[in-house]
């Protein structure tokens, strides 16, 4: 059964994987924690640890990427040893991040696709969201992205309006 996890050093072959098929996924946008890493570097276990380490210290200090993230939880879904996708809970919200973005965002490895890990993910991830202090979380998608609208529905989400490209809901956490 899979479920959510801290990342850890012991699934770097896995997530490597899913990294290269992030990749070459050409029928979705490259999710943007992918953008961050250097898969040749991160073959090396101190440079994988060092990675592991960084995502998790992004929980107190926030990530210093871009000036609209911060403080954030990154979690993997996990089945044994494979990782099947990542999750991400937002702390607080910056104005962008009400836009577009939103508390809680998701992705799941394209081999791992259609088979209910993103709604189960989403499911799992709000009581950890509503231990952090978040009552409702707020969650977008593109206008598009129908799949992710039947996620965060199935998941209690309430349709709260369209900005730009994106549609936003607000969804319970307890």
């Amino acid at each position: 059964m899979a479920e959510l996890i801290d990342p850890t050093v012991r699934l770097r072959t896995s997530f490597l994987a899913a990294v290269s098929e992030f990749n070459e996924d050409h029928d979705y946008p490259t999710p943007c924690f992918v953008d961050d890493v250097d898969p040749t570097a991160l073959t090396d276990t101190a440079s994988f640890a060092a990675y592991v380490t960084r995502v998790l210290s992004d929980r107190d200090k926030g990530v210093r990427r871009a000036d609209w993230f911060v403080p954030m939880t990154t979690l993997w879904w996990v089945e044994g040893d494979e990782m099947l996708g990542r999750l991400a809970i937002r702390h607080r919200l910056t104005s962008a991040l009400e836009k577009a973005g939103g508390h809680i965002g998701h992705d799941v490895r394209p081999s791992a696709r259609r088979q209910g890990h993103a709604t189960a993910m989403r499911a799992a991830a709000l009581p950890i969201a509503h231990s952090l202090g978040i009552t409702q979380a707020l969650l977008t998608c593109d206008e598009t992205n129908t799949a992710s609208q039947r996620v965060i529905e199935t998941n209690g989400g309430q349709f709260i309006d369209r900005v730009g490209d994106k549609r936003r809901y607000w969804v319970p956490t307890s």
